[in-house]
């Protein structure tokens, strides 16, 4: 084999979420997110257009059929088809997928469908305080049922939570519209089995049901090294390691929670809210793929971790830039070997395919109005991030899907801002002022079109 080559069956393409995409907040049916209430800030805008994606989404999968891309993967938002969350489906919401997914088959481009990506119903965050209740991990699998026996014969590749070990962080109580305030360990350990058995009821109902799907479980994979030799440095980014990608990737492949994540919770006497039956139903779960997304590493000083801080939150008071690395204008460590080590090592451990399903990186660009954007800064990232995935597939071995870059059109980033952008595409639009949307391709579009047509082999010309 060519080692400059990708498999055949190779995806190339494209992730987002619905509310960082779709728009059309409250027509046809749609029942309000918890980011549907959300006001725009200085540095961030609303949710109510996003792109207009619900509108303009034929363009848009033209752009991406241009560009090469044999894949897409969305997110269905909870309340567009399901307005209060628990309540009645409401057909337009569904039609309305049904509309997107069939135009990408018909341009050759695979759906992908993500089942949540944070938008928790408003009304079940209000009344049900979101995941914290049992109620909503039913009404999430009743949700979930609906939609993989509706699409099932058009969609193939499955994922219940977006960048699930964020649960398992304090980012929890803010990505999901949880009441803001001090909230315990007990409840963050709660919420997050509670999340892990939706995805285990859902992912068991698929196998048991529709033998030809496919489901994985994703993370959000910020691999976190030692910032020294010090040993103690060296623990430390180990069990912060163990519990929020280790811990994760065991559930979706094995059916089992960490041992050294669960002798602490037992030593610490933490509330998980694990009933009977809980567990019988997680170890019958299997993921056909780990997917996880990617987009920076960090390091870990155990001398700034505080003394209150749990496993899972040491990043929050210890973690450090790299001096080894660049930085973007965010701080985010550009470590495209990162890249690698995460794929090598997840194949290595589990030995099922990978696919990494987010990927980019965050410039500020503003277009003139004439001229052509010139992100080569963007291209040299994805560039040596592909190469970087081709060198885990042909040099270490690892089995590997595919790989989707985020936000290859412009959308407002996971915190609303607009001017943080990701695209290949460029939108018209700021924080403040949605202008008239249009969409015009920068210079790396041109350079993954190259890429992504011709399957990797052009990826050093």
């Amino acid at each position: 084999m060519n080692l400059s080559h990708f498999p055949n069956k190779f995806y190339w393409g494209n992730s987002t979420s619905s509310m960082q995409t779709e728009g059309a907040w409250n027509i046809d049916g749609k029942g309000p997110s918890v980011y549907d209430i959300r006001k725009a800030e200085n540095n961030s805008t609303d949710w109510h257009v996003a792109i207009d994606e619900y509108h303009r989404y034929e363009e848009d999968l033209d752009l991406m059929q241009e560009m090469g891309m044999n894949m897409y993967r969305i997110q269905i938002s909870w309340s567009r088809v399901n307005p209060t969350g628990n309540g009645e489906f409401n057909d337009k919401g569904i039609a309305f997928y049904d509309r997107l997914i069939n135009a990408m088959l018909k341009r050759g481009i695979e759906p992908m469908i993500c089942l949540y990506h944070f938008d928790m119903p408003l009304n079940l965050a209000q009344k049900k305080n979101g995941f914290m209740s049992r109620e909503t991990v039913d009404a999430f699998v009743r949700f979930a049922k609906r939609m993989v026996d509706h699409f099932s014969d058009k969609v193939k590749y499955w994922i219940t939570f977006n960048e699930h070990n964020l649960y398992f962080t304090n980012e929890v109580f803010n990505i999901s519209g949880y009441e803001s305030g001090n909230r315990s360990i007990d409840e963050m350990y709660q919420i997050f089995h509670h999340t892990i058995l939706a995805h285990a009821r859902v992912a068991n109902y698929i196998h048991e049901n529709y033998p030809d799907l496919k489901i994985g479980g994703m993370t959000a994979y910020t691999p976190v090294y030692p910032a020294t030799s010090d040993p103690l440095d060296n623990l430390m980014a180990n069990q912060v390691n163990e519990f929020l990608y280790n811990n994760l990737n065991d559930v979706f492949v094995n059916g089992e929670y960490s041992s050294q994540v669960m002798q602490w919770v037992k030593n610490h006497e933490i509330k998980m809210d694990i009933q009977k039956d809980d567990l019988a139903t997680i170890k019958q779960t299997k993921s056909d793929f780990l997917a996880f997304s990617y987009y920076q590493s960090t390091t870990l000083n155990s001398h700034k971790v505080t003394n209150d801080a749990l496993p899972n939150t040491y990043l929050e008071s210890g973690g450090e830039i790299n001096p080894y690395t660049q930085q973007t204008k965010w701080g985010w460590n550009i470590d495209a070997l990162g890249f690698r080590n995460i794929i090598t090592n997840l194949y290595n451990r589990y030995h099922i395919p990978v696919f990494p399903i987010e990927n980019g990186i965050g410039l500020e660009e503003k277009w003139d109005g004439v001229h052509e954007i010139d992100d080569q800064v963007r291209i040299d990232y994805h560039h040596n991030h592909i190469k970087a995935m081709r060198d885990a597939i042909n040099e270490d071995g690892a089995v590997v899907l595919g790989y989707l870059g985020w936000g290859l059109i412009d959308i407002p980033s996971s915190q609303g801002n607009m001017e943080k952008r990701y695209g290949a595409v460029y939108v018209n639009r700021s924080n403040h002022d949605l202008k008239d949307l249009k969409r015009i391709p920068k210079k790396s579009f041109y350079w993954f079109k190259k890429v992504f047509e011709s399957n990797g082999d052009d990826l050093d010309e």
